[in-house]
Protein backbone atom coordinates (compact mmCIF):
# COMPACT_ATOMS: atom_id res chain seq x y z
CA UNK A 1 0.00 0.00 0.00
CA UNK A 2 1.34 3.41 -1.03
CA UNK A 3 1.69 5.90 1.84
CA UNK A 4 -0.32 9.10 1.27
CA UNK A 5 1.75 12.16 0.51
CA UNK A 6 0.19 14.22 3.31
CA UNK A 7 1.04 11.55 5.88
CA UNK A 8 4.72 11.44 4.89
CA UNK A 9 4.98 15.23 4.98
CA UNK A 10 3.42 15.38 8.44
CA UNK A 11 5.81 12.74 9.76
CA UNK A 12 8.82 14.59 8.35
CA UNK A 13 7.63 17.84 9.93
CA UNK A 14 7.13 16.09 13.25
CA UNK A 15 10.63 14.60 13.08
CA UNK A 16 12.09 18.01 12.35
CA UNK A 17 10.21 19.55 15.26
CA UNK A 18 11.46 16.85 17.63
CA UNK A 19 15.00 17.34 16.34
CA UNK A 20 14.72 21.06 16.99
CA UNK A 21 13.40 20.36 20.48
CA UNK A 22 16.22 17.90 21.21
CA UNK A 23 18.85 20.38 20.06
CA UNK A 24 17.32 23.15 22.15
CA UNK A 25 17.30 20.96 25.26
CA UNK A 26 20.85 19.82 24.54
CA UNK A 27 22.07 23.43 24.31
CA UNK A 28 20.11 24.30 27.47
CA UNK A 29 21.72 21.34 29.25
CA UNK A 30 25.17 22.52 28.11
CA UNK A 31 24.41 25.97 29.53
CA UNK A 32 23.38 24.32 32.80
CA UNK A 33 26.61 22.31 32.87
CA UNK A 34 28.68 25.48 32.42
CA UNK A 35 26.72 27.15 35.21
CA UNK A 36 27.22 24.13 37.46
CA UNK A 37 30.98 24.25 36.85
CA UNK A 38 30.98 27.98 37.62
CA UNK A 39 28.95 27.48 40.80
CA UNK A 40 31.20 24.68 42.08
CA UNK A 41 34.32 26.78 41.53
CA UNK A 42 32.91 30.17 42.54
CA UNK A 43 33.79 30.09 46.24
CA UNK A 44 37.38 28.84 45.74
CA UNK A 45 37.93 31.39 42.94
CA UNK A 46 35.95 34.27 44.43
CA UNK A 47 39.15 36.31 44.88
CA UNK A 48 39.79 36.06 41.13
CA UNK A 49 36.25 37.20 40.28
CA UNK A 50 36.56 40.03 42.81
CA UNK A 51 39.94 41.38 41.69
CA UNK A 52 39.88 40.08 38.09
CA UNK A 53 43.60 39.65 37.73
CA UNK A 54 46.03 36.78 37.38
CA UNK A 55 49.29 36.10 39.21
CA UNK A 56 51.12 33.51 37.08
CA UNK A 57 54.01 33.26 39.55
CA UNK A 58 52.94 33.61 43.19
CA UNK A 59 56.50 34.35 44.30
CA UNK A 60 56.91 37.16 41.77
CA UNK A 61 54.87 40.41 42.08
CA UNK A 62 53.56 40.06 38.52
CA UNK A 63 49.86 40.83 38.06
CA UNK A 64 47.97 40.49 34.77
CA UNK A 65 44.76 42.57 34.96
CA UNK A 66 41.63 41.24 33.26
CA UNK A 67 39.50 44.35 33.28
CA UNK A 68 37.37 43.06 30.40
CA UNK A 69 35.64 40.72 32.83
CA UNK A 70 32.71 42.24 34.74
CA UNK A 71 32.52 42.25 38.52
CA UNK A 72 29.91 39.57 39.17
CA UNK A 73 30.49 39.21 42.91
CA UNK A 74 27.67 41.65 43.90
CA UNK A 75 25.26 39.53 41.83
CA UNK A 76 26.40 36.05 42.78
CA UNK A 77 27.42 36.51 46.41
CA UNK A 78 23.75 36.39 47.57
CA UNK A 79 23.33 33.03 45.79
CA UNK A 80 26.07 31.52 47.97
CA UNK A 81 25.00 33.40 51.12
CA UNK A 82 28.14 35.58 51.09
CA UNK A 83 28.03 38.96 52.80
CA UNK A 84 30.75 41.61 53.29
CA UNK A 85 32.69 41.19 56.52
CA UNK A 86 31.94 44.03 58.96
CA UNK A 87 35.52 44.42 60.20
CA UNK A 88 37.08 44.55 56.75
CA UNK A 89 34.37 46.92 55.49
CA UNK A 90 35.06 49.26 58.43
CA UNK A 91 38.76 49.04 57.60
CA UNK A 92 38.14 50.00 53.95
CA UNK A 93 35.83 52.91 54.88
CA UNK A 94 38.32 54.23 57.42
CA UNK A 95 41.09 54.14 54.83
CA UNK A 96 38.96 56.11 52.39
CA UNK A 97 38.47 58.84 55.01
CA UNK A 98 42.20 58.83 55.77
CA UNK A 99 43.04 59.04 52.08
CA UNK A 100 40.78 62.04 51.60
CA UNK A 101 42.36 63.82 54.56
CA UNK A 102 45.97 63.14 53.51
CA UNK A 103 45.28 63.91 49.84
CA UNK A 104 43.96 67.32 50.86
CA UNK A 105 47.51 68.20 52.01
CA UNK A 106 46.39 69.22 55.47
CA UNK A 107 48.95 69.28 58.30
CA UNK A 108 49.90 65.83 59.60
CA UNK A 109 48.92 66.83 63.12
CA UNK A 110 45.28 67.15 62.09
CA UNK A 111 45.22 63.63 60.63
CA UNK A 112 46.82 61.99 63.67
CA UNK A 113 43.49 60.66 65.09
CA UNK A 114 42.55 59.11 61.76
CA UNK A 115 45.99 57.54 61.33
CA UNK A 116 45.83 56.17 64.88
CA UNK A 117 42.39 54.72 64.12
CA UNK A 118 43.74 53.07 60.97
CA UNK A 119 46.63 51.55 62.94
CA UNK A 120 44.21 50.20 65.54
CA UNK A 121 42.07 48.61 62.84
CA UNK A 122 45.19 47.06 61.31
CA UNK A 123 46.23 45.61 64.66
CA UNK A 124 42.69 44.29 65.21
CA UNK A 125 42.82 42.77 61.73
CA UNK A 126 46.04 40.94 62.58
CA UNK A 127 44.84 39.79 66.00
CA UNK A 128 41.34 38.60 65.10
CA UNK A 129 42.09 37.26 61.59
CA UNK A 130 38.72 37.70 59.85
CA UNK A 131 40.09 35.78 56.87
CA UNK A 132 39.74 32.49 58.78
CA UNK A 133 35.94 32.63 58.40
CA UNK A 134 36.30 32.31 54.62
CA UNK A 135 39.10 29.77 54.76
CA UNK A 136 41.76 32.23 53.55
CA UNK A 137 44.12 32.33 56.51
CA UNK A 138 47.03 32.51 54.11
CA UNK A 139 45.83 35.95 53.01
CA UNK A 140 46.64 37.37 56.44
CA UNK A 141 50.19 36.02 56.26
CA UNK A 142 50.59 37.58 52.84
CA UNK A 143 49.37 40.94 54.23
CA UNK A 144 51.79 40.77 57.16
CA UNK A 145 54.72 39.92 54.89
CA UNK A 146 54.01 42.92 52.67
CA UNK A 147 53.90 45.25 55.70
CA UNK A 148 57.23 43.87 56.94
CA UNK A 149 58.87 44.25 53.53
CA UNK A 150 57.64 47.82 53.15
CA UNK A 151 58.81 48.96 56.61
CA UNK A 152 61.90 46.77 56.85
CA UNK A 153 60.95 45.44 60.30
CA UNK A 154 60.38 41.97 61.70
CA UNK A 155 57.02 42.74 63.30
CA UNK A 156 53.91 43.36 61.22
CA UNK A 157 52.27 45.38 64.00
CA UNK A 158 55.28 47.66 64.38
CA UNK A 159 55.45 47.98 60.60
CA UNK A 160 51.82 49.18 60.42
CA UNK A 161 52.50 51.72 63.16
CA UNK A 162 55.65 52.94 61.39
CA UNK A 163 54.07 53.28 57.94
CA UNK A 164 51.39 55.67 59.28
CA UNK A 165 53.67 57.63 61.65
CA UNK A 166 54.66 61.30 61.30
CA UNK A 167 58.32 60.47 60.76
CA UNK A 168 57.61 58.07 57.90
CA UNK A 169 55.12 60.32 56.11
CA UNK A 170 57.52 63.27 56.33
CA UNK A 171 60.17 61.28 54.44
CA UNK A 172 57.77 59.62 51.94
CA UNK A 173 55.13 61.30 49.87
CA UNK A 174 51.61 60.16 50.50
CA UNK A 175 51.03 59.49 46.79
CA UNK A 176 53.67 56.73 46.92
CA UNK A 177 52.34 55.35 50.18
CA UNK A 178 48.78 55.53 48.87
CA UNK A 179 49.76 53.42 45.86
CA UNK A 180 51.26 50.81 48.19
CA UNK A 181 48.15 50.58 50.37
CA UNK A 182 45.71 50.50 47.45
CA UNK A 183 47.64 47.95 45.37
CA UNK A 184 49.21 45.73 48.02
CA UNK A 185 47.06 45.86 51.18
CA UNK A 186 43.48 46.86 50.40
CA UNK A 187 42.90 44.15 47.72
CA UNK A 188 43.87 41.53 50.31
CA UNK A 189 41.55 43.03 52.90
CA UNK A 190 38.66 43.13 50.40
CA UNK A 191 38.86 39.36 49.86
CA UNK A 192 37.53 38.66 53.35
CA UNK A 193 33.83 37.85 53.60
CA UNK A 194 31.28 36.24 55.88
CA UNK A 195 29.06 33.34 54.76
CA UNK A 196 25.85 32.53 56.57
CA UNK A 197 24.86 29.05 57.75
CA UNK A 198 21.49 27.38 57.22
CA UNK A 199 19.43 25.40 59.73
CA UNK A 200 21.37 22.21 58.98
CA UNK A 201 24.66 23.79 59.94
CA UNK A 202 25.95 23.97 56.37
CA UNK A 203 26.96 27.07 54.41
CA UNK A 204 24.02 28.77 52.75
CA UNK A 205 23.57 27.89 49.09
CA UNK A 206 20.53 29.00 47.06
CA UNK A 207 21.77 27.47 43.81
CA UNK A 208 19.24 24.62 43.97
CA UNK A 209 16.33 27.03 43.79
CA UNK A 210 17.43 28.61 40.52
CA UNK A 211 18.49 25.23 39.20
CA UNK A 212 15.08 23.76 39.96
CA UNK A 213 13.11 26.60 38.40
CA UNK A 214 15.22 27.20 35.28
CA UNK A 215 16.71 23.81 34.42
CA UNK A 216 15.49 20.78 36.35
CA UNK A 217 11.85 21.52 35.58
CA UNK A 218 12.71 21.66 31.86
CA UNK A 219 14.73 18.45 32.11
CA UNK A 220 11.83 16.68 33.87
CA UNK A 221 9.46 17.79 31.10
CA UNK A 222 11.88 16.57 28.44
CA UNK A 223 12.28 13.18 30.13
CA UNK A 224 8.49 12.84 30.28
CA UNK A 225 8.20 13.68 26.58
CA UNK A 226 10.90 11.13 25.74
CA UNK A 227 8.96 8.51 27.68
CA UNK A 228 5.79 9.39 25.78
CA UNK A 229 7.64 9.11 22.48
CA UNK A 230 9.02 5.74 23.51
CA UNK A 231 5.56 4.53 24.55
CA UNK A 232 4.20 5.73 21.23
CA UNK A 233 6.79 3.70 19.32
CA UNK A 234 6.42 0.63 21.56
CA UNK A 235 2.88 0.58 23.02
CA UNK A 236 3.57 -2.56 25.03
CA UNK A 237 6.36 -1.08 27.11
CA UNK A 238 5.58 -0.15 30.70
CA UNK A 239 6.18 3.27 32.23
CA UNK A 240 8.79 1.86 34.58
CA UNK A 241 10.73 0.28 31.73
CA UNK A 242 10.46 3.47 29.70
CA UNK A 243 11.87 5.44 32.62
CA UNK A 244 14.72 2.94 33.06
CA UNK A 245 15.60 3.41 29.40
CA UNK A 246 16.48 7.02 30.30
CA UNK A 247 18.65 6.14 33.32
CA UNK A 248 21.45 8.31 31.97
CA UNK A 249 19.27 11.41 32.54
CA UNK A 250 19.06 10.79 36.29
CA UNK A 251 22.01 13.13 37.17
CA UNK A 252 20.06 16.01 35.60
CA UNK A 253 17.48 15.71 38.38
CA UNK A 254 19.82 15.11 41.32
CA UNK A 255 20.41 18.10 43.65
CA UNK A 256 23.82 16.68 44.64
CA UNK A 257 26.83 15.35 42.73
CA UNK A 258 26.01 17.88 40.04
CA UNK A 259 29.31 17.24 38.23
CA UNK A 260 27.81 13.92 37.07
CA UNK A 261 25.64 15.90 34.63
CA UNK A 262 28.49 15.86 32.16
CA UNK A 263 27.44 12.32 31.08
CA UNK A 264 23.82 13.12 30.06
CA UNK A 265 24.86 16.46 28.58
CA UNK A 266 27.46 14.85 26.32
CA UNK A 267 24.98 12.12 25.40
CA UNK A 268 22.31 14.66 24.45
CA UNK A 269 24.72 16.82 22.44
CA UNK A 270 25.89 13.73 20.58
CA UNK A 271 22.34 12.50 19.82
CA UNK A 272 21.34 15.97 18.64
CA UNK A 273 24.25 15.97 16.19
CA UNK A 274 25.91 19.02 17.74
CA UNK A 275 29.15 17.25 18.66
CA UNK A 276 30.84 14.04 17.56
CA UNK A 277 32.15 11.99 20.48
CA UNK A 278 32.48 8.72 18.58
CA UNK A 279 36.30 8.94 18.11
CA UNK A 280 36.79 9.69 21.79
CA UNK A 281 34.34 6.96 22.82
CA UNK A 282 36.05 4.45 20.53
CA UNK A 283 39.48 5.21 21.98
CA UNK A 284 38.28 5.03 25.59
CA UNK A 285 36.18 1.90 25.11
CA UNK A 286 38.94 0.13 23.22
CA UNK A 287 41.43 0.83 25.99
CA UNK A 288 39.00 -0.24 28.71
CA UNK A 289 37.95 -3.37 26.80
CA UNK A 290 41.57 -4.34 26.17
CA UNK A 291 42.44 -3.92 29.84
CA UNK A 292 39.37 -5.85 31.02
CA UNK A 293 39.91 -8.56 28.42
CA UNK A 294 43.50 -9.06 29.53
CA UNK A 295 42.55 -9.19 33.21
CA UNK A 296 39.60 -11.49 32.51
CA UNK A 297 41.65 -13.84 30.36
CA UNK A 298 44.34 -14.03 33.03
CA UNK A 299 41.72 -14.98 35.63
CA UNK A 300 40.12 -17.56 33.33
CA UNK A 301 43.50 -19.05 32.45
CA UNK A 302 44.42 -19.30 36.12
CA UNK A 303 41.10 -20.90 37.00
CA UNK A 304 41.40 -23.38 34.13
CA UNK A 305 44.95 -24.39 35.04
CA UNK A 306 44.17 -24.52 38.77
CA UNK A 307 41.07 -26.62 38.11
CA UNK A 308 43.09 -29.00 35.96
CA UNK A 309 45.75 -29.27 38.65
CA UNK A 310 43.08 -30.01 41.29
CA UNK A 311 41.67 -32.72 39.04
CA UNK A 312 45.12 -34.19 38.47
CA UNK A 313 45.89 -34.22 42.20
CA UNK A 314 42.73 -36.21 42.90
CA UNK A 315 43.45 -39.75 44.26
CA UNK A 316 40.36 -41.10 42.45
CA UNK A 317 42.11 -41.66 39.13
CA UNK A 318 41.72 -45.47 39.18
CA UNK A 319 38.01 -45.15 40.03
CA UNK A 320 37.44 -42.62 37.27
CA UNK A 321 39.32 -44.75 34.74
CA UNK A 322 37.29 -47.82 35.70
CA UNK A 323 34.18 -45.68 35.22
CA UNK A 324 35.00 -45.54 31.49
CA UNK A 325 34.16 -49.22 31.13
CA UNK A 326 30.95 -50.06 29.32
CA UNK A 327 29.19 -51.73 32.25
CA UNK A 328 30.23 -48.83 34.55
CA UNK A 329 29.08 -46.00 32.25
CA UNK A 330 25.88 -44.12 33.05
CA UNK A 331 25.76 -42.12 29.83
CA UNK A 332 23.95 -44.79 27.80
CA UNK A 333 20.20 -44.51 28.22
CA UNK A 334 19.50 -48.13 27.16
CA UNK A 335 21.41 -51.37 26.45
CA UNK A 336 20.78 -50.92 22.72
CA UNK A 337 22.52 -47.50 22.69
CA UNK A 338 26.00 -47.39 21.20
CA UNK A 339 28.92 -46.60 23.51
CA UNK A 340 30.75 -43.36 22.59
CA UNK A 341 34.24 -44.89 22.54
CA UNK A 342 33.11 -47.92 20.60
CA UNK A 343 31.27 -45.68 18.15
CA UNK A 344 34.40 -43.60 17.56
CA UNK A 345 36.47 -46.72 16.90
CA UNK A 346 33.96 -48.04 14.40
CA UNK A 347 33.72 -44.62 12.71
CA UNK A 348 37.38 -43.62 12.61
CA UNK A 349 38.85 -47.11 12.11
CA UNK A 350 37.53 -47.65 8.56
CA UNK A 351 38.28 -44.06 7.63
CA UNK A 352 41.91 -44.13 8.76
CA UNK A 353 42.70 -47.70 7.64
CA UNK A 354 40.68 -47.71 4.42
CA UNK A 355 41.05 -44.13 3.11
CA UNK A 356 43.95 -42.32 4.76
CA UNK A 357 46.56 -45.11 4.95
CA UNK A 358 46.41 -46.20 1.25
CA UNK A 359 47.01 -42.61 0.12
CA UNK A 360 50.23 -42.53 2.16
CA UNK A 361 51.74 -45.50 0.26
CA UNK A 362 54.56 -43.54 -1.53
CA UNK A 363 55.61 -41.78 1.63
CA UNK A 364 55.55 -45.00 3.66
CA UNK A 365 57.63 -46.81 0.99
CA UNK A 366 60.26 -44.05 0.96
CA UNK A 367 60.45 -43.92 4.74
CA UNK A 368 60.63 -47.69 5.23
CA UNK A 369 63.10 -48.10 2.36
CA UNK A 370 65.43 -45.49 3.89
CA UNK A 371 65.18 -47.20 7.27
CA UNK A 372 65.96 -50.65 5.80
CA UNK A 373 68.91 -49.27 3.83
CA UNK A 374 70.39 -47.70 6.96
CA UNK A 375 69.82 -50.89 8.96
CA UNK A 376 71.41 -53.17 6.35
CA UNK A 377 74.56 -51.02 6.29
CA UNK A 378 75.14 -51.77 9.96
CA UNK A 379 74.85 -55.57 9.46
CA UNK A 380 78.26 -57.22 8.74
CA UNK A 381 78.43 -58.56 5.20
CA UNK A 382 75.20 -56.89 4.16
CA UNK A 383 76.75 -53.64 2.95
CA UNK A 384 76.95 -55.05 -0.59
CA UNK A 385 73.17 -55.29 -0.81
CA UNK A 386 72.07 -52.72 -3.40
CA UNK A 387 69.62 -49.95 -2.56
CA UNK A 388 67.17 -51.34 -5.11
CA UNK A 389 66.67 -54.45 -3.03
CA UNK A 390 65.89 -52.32 0.04
CA UNK A 391 63.34 -50.36 -1.95
CA UNK A 392 61.74 -53.55 -3.26
CA UNK A 393 61.52 -54.99 0.25
CA UNK A 394 59.97 -51.81 1.61
CA UNK A 395 57.48 -51.67 -1.28
CA UNK A 396 56.41 -55.24 -0.63
CA UNK A 397 56.04 -54.65 3.11
CA UNK A 398 54.05 -51.45 2.60
CA UNK A 399 51.77 -53.14 0.05
CA UNK A 400 51.11 -55.93 2.50
CA UNK A 401 50.36 -53.43 5.29
CA UNK A 402 48.03 -51.43 3.02
CA UNK A 403 46.13 -54.57 1.99
CA UNK A 404 45.90 -55.57 5.62
CA UNK A 405 44.59 -52.15 6.60
CA UNK A 406 42.01 -52.23 3.82
CA UNK A 407 40.83 -55.64 4.91
CA UNK A 408 40.68 -54.51 8.52
CA UNK A 409 38.72 -51.42 7.48
CA UNK A 410 36.22 -53.57 5.62
CA UNK A 411 35.84 -55.80 8.64
CA UNK A 412 35.31 -52.84 10.95
CA UNK A 413 32.78 -51.28 8.57
CA UNK A 414 30.66 -54.44 8.60
CA UNK A 415 27.91 -54.71 11.20
CA UNK A 416 29.26 -57.63 13.20
CA UNK A 417 27.95 -58.20 16.71
CA UNK A 418 30.85 -60.50 17.53
CA UNK A 419 33.31 -57.84 16.45
CA UNK A 420 31.51 -55.18 18.50
CA UNK A 421 31.58 -57.41 21.54
CA UNK A 422 35.29 -58.06 21.12
CA UNK A 423 36.05 -54.35 20.76
CA UNK A 424 33.99 -53.58 23.82
CA UNK A 425 35.71 -56.35 25.76
CA UNK A 426 39.11 -55.02 24.65
CA UNK A 427 38.23 -51.50 25.81
CA UNK A 428 36.98 -52.68 29.18
CA UNK A 429 40.09 -54.78 29.69
CA UNK A 430 42.32 -51.86 28.69
CA UNK A 431 40.77 -49.45 31.22
CA UNK A 432 40.85 -52.09 33.95
CA UNK A 433 44.53 -52.91 33.39
CA UNK A 434 45.43 -49.20 33.20
CA UNK A 435 43.69 -48.50 36.51
CA UNK A 436 45.37 -51.53 38.13
CA UNK A 437 48.78 -50.41 36.88
CA UNK A 438 48.30 -46.94 38.34
CA UNK A 439 47.44 -48.43 41.74
CA UNK A 440 50.74 -50.27 41.90
CA UNK A 441 53.77 -48.53 43.33
CA UNK A 442 54.14 -44.77 43.11
CA UNK A 443 53.21 -44.43 39.44
CA UNK A 444 50.05 -42.44 40.17
CA UNK A 445 51.77 -40.04 42.59
CA UNK A 446 54.73 -39.42 40.28
CA UNK A 447 52.44 -38.88 37.30
CA UNK A 448 50.42 -36.35 39.27
CA UNK A 449 53.54 -34.48 40.40
CA UNK A 450 54.97 -34.35 36.87
CA UNK A 451 51.73 -33.19 35.26
CA UNK A 452 51.11 -30.52 37.95
CA UNK A 453 54.70 -29.29 37.59
CA UNK A 454 54.25 -29.04 33.82
CA UNK A 455 51.04 -27.04 34.25
CA UNK A 456 52.68 -24.80 36.88
CA UNK A 457 55.58 -24.03 34.55
CA UNK A 458 53.15 -23.34 31.71
CA UNK A 459 51.13 -21.02 33.96
CA UNK A 460 54.14 -19.02 35.12
CA UNK A 461 55.67 -18.67 31.65
CA UNK A 462 52.38 -17.73 30.01
CA UNK A 463 51.36 -15.15 32.60
CA UNK A 464 54.86 -13.66 32.63
CA UNK A 465 54.70 -13.30 28.85
CA UNK A 466 51.27 -11.62 29.09
CA UNK A 467 52.52 -9.16 31.71
CA UNK A 468 55.57 -8.32 29.62
CA UNK A 469 53.38 -7.71 26.58
CA UNK A 470 51.15 -5.25 28.42
CA UNK A 471 48.27 -3.16 27.19
CA UNK A 472 50.48 -0.96 25.01
CA UNK A 473 51.61 -3.84 22.83
CA UNK A 474 48.05 -5.11 22.47
CA UNK A 475 46.80 -1.67 21.45
CA UNK A 476 49.62 -1.28 18.93
CA UNK A 477 48.89 -4.68 17.43
CA UNK A 478 45.18 -3.80 17.24
CA UNK A 479 45.99 -0.55 15.41
CA UNK A 480 48.17 -2.42 12.93
CA UNK A 481 45.35 -4.85 12.24
CA UNK A 482 42.48 -2.35 11.99
CA UNK A 483 43.93 0.96 10.73
CA UNK A 484 44.18 1.04 6.91
CA UNK A 485 47.69 1.42 5.54
CA UNK A 486 49.40 0.15 8.69
CA UNK A 487 52.37 -2.20 8.30
CA UNK A 488 51.82 -5.89 8.90
CA UNK A 489 52.56 -6.70 12.54
CA UNK A 490 55.57 -8.87 13.13
CA UNK A 491 55.30 -11.81 15.53
CA UNK A 492 56.65 -10.93 18.98
CA UNK A 493 60.01 -12.50 19.89
CA UNK A 494 59.88 -15.59 22.06
CA UNK A 495 60.90 -14.61 25.60
CA UNK A 496 63.66 -16.65 27.18
CA UNK A 497 62.48 -19.23 29.66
Amino acid sequence: MVRPRWLSVQRTAASRSWLLWDRTIAIWAAVNLVWVAFDITYVPFRTFWLQRNLTPLPQVPLVVPLTVLPDITPLYDPVKGIEPHRETQAYLRQFQDLDLALSAQVPLVSTAPQRRRQVELTLALINENPFAASGNSGTLEKLKNRLRQRAGLDSAKQSADLLLSDAWLKRHRWQEERRFWQQQILPLVATSYWRSIDENGRPTDHFWRYDLMLFQSVFALDILLRMLRLRRRFPGIRWRDALLRRWIDLPLLLPFWRWLRIAPVVERLSQAGLIDVEPLRAVISRGVVSLLALELFEVLALQLVDGTQSLIRSPQWPRMIRGLRSHQSVSAPSPQAEQPLLGLVRLWGPMVLGQVTPRLTPELQSLLGHALEQSLREVPGAAVVPAVVARQLSAGMVDSLVELSRGTAERLAESDERQAALLQRFGDRFWEELATALERGDTLERSQLLLCGLLQQLKLNYLAQMNRAGIGALMEELDQLTVPGSPTPEPPPTPPV
